[in-house]
């Protein structure tokens, strides 16, 4: 029996305009989204006997914040009717800034959210135009202060940096403004191309460059520097906050194997040692629900070796990393004699410390996690 207790992640699939950079499935059409709130609702039923109780509960997209409060209430009833949810349980709603003002903010801490999730991208009106957003800077601003008067004590803001043409100072400016607003919660993504996307072939056809490696180590460098200069914590590569207390508690169980159900199309879930996964597609998520069966596209069963690795991948993505012992007990495997010249190498080069039994890696170390996996 797994004892940590599941999150449960729910995928809002509409947009009203994809972002240029982005590759996240999801619809510009939402002329499905009332059947889709029904479906939504089929699919919970269906989990009923295999999830029981959930902590945290992550709303995401796709766009969220275009349901209505009265929308977003239905998925909100459907989830307590269908499992239960601890009393102090995280429950986060994802929102474009262009859609807060201060009645809507209201009207979802009255049905229950607890927690915001902005997606401000950026405070260069220029940066956002080129990566397709559709609010301004000064709804951004908005948007916060709106949060702020709507009572919502837990915010998070979305950040994006290595995008062509900034600066380290041009970023650095966002994150000061960032910063003023003292979010409890800052997420600061490198920008990553798809090549399907229309950035990413925007720069397949040579238009801009990106940083190259220097500039990208340097980017996310300086950036948990001033976040924990400001008082945050850098409890994950990308992810920094007020205290661990105001951490994601939803992120965080990705991170250390927690099992959590993931529902709508392209959502993924984990338990014990299976993942699955939806169609990425809302006709074809909907036709199998309506039809009686689950919408998983595939299914992959982990053997223990791959759990092992990928819990030493995902911890060595942490400030928290390894307690060795731990680690030891639940795979029989002990890190620090099968792998003691790896581990000294790593230490000598500044990558990973090892103090009473724990294993985590430096803010260098953090640069480079995904080297780090090769452990």
């Amino acid at each position: 029996m797994d004892l940590k207790t599941p999150g449960l992640y729910i995928h809002i699939p509409f947009c009203l305009s994809k972002c240029s950079y982005c590759d996240f499935y999801s619809s510009t059409s939402l002329s499905a989204l009332p059947l889709f709130l029904d479906v939504l609702s089929k699919e919970m039923k269906m989990y009923r006997s295999r999830f029981k109780l959930f902590e945290t509960l992550y709303i995401g997209g796709g766009t969220p914040s275009l349901l209505s409060p009265q929308q977003l209430e239905i998925v909100l009833i459907s989830v307590r009717e269908t499992f239960d949810i601890t009393s102090n349980s995280e429950i986060t709603v994802e929102a474009n800034p262009a859609d807060l003002n201060r009645p809507y903010l209201e009207a979802l801490r009255k049905i229950g959210i607890n927690r915001m999730n902005i997606g401000i991208q950026s405070f260069d009106q220029e940066v956002l135009h080129l990566l397709g957003r559709r609010h301004s800077v000064e709804q951004a601003i908005s948007a916060i202060e709106a949060s702020r008067n709507a009572q919502f004590h837990n915010m998070g803001l979305d950040l994006i940096y290595g995008i062509p043409g900034q600066t380290i100072d041009s970023w650095l400016d966002t994150l000061k403004q960032a910063v003023a607003f003292s979010p409890e919660h800052l997420s600061c993504y490198q920008l990553t191309l798809n090549s399907k996307t229309p950035l990413g072939k925007r720069h397949q056809a040579g238009e801009f460059s990106i940083p190259g490696e220097e500039l990208q180590y340097e980017f996310f460098m300086k950036t948990s520097q001033f976040l924990e200069d400001a008082g945050y914590i850098h409890y994950e590569v990308s992810n920094f906050s007020r205290g661990i207390e105001l951490a994601s508690r939803h992120n965080r169980k990705y991170w250390d194997h927690s099992p959590y159900l993931g529902l709508g199309p392209a959502a993924h879930s984990f338990q014990k040692n299976r993942r699955w996964w939806n169609y990425r597609s809302v006709n074809q998520y909907m036709t199998a629900i309506n039809a009686g069966t689950l919408a998983v596209e595939e299914t992959e069963i982990l053997t223990t070796d791959q759990i092992r690795l990928e819990a030493l991948y995902l911890a060595l993505r942490t400030q928290k990393g390894i307690f060795l012992d731990e680690f030891k007990k639940r795979f029989h495997y002990d890190l620090l004699s099968e792998k003691r010249k790896m581990l000294d190498k790593l230490q000598e080069e500044g990558l990973i410390s090892i103090q009473d039994g724990h294993l985590y890696p430096t803010r260098t170390g953090l640069a480079v996690a995904d080297s780090l996996s090769l452990i």
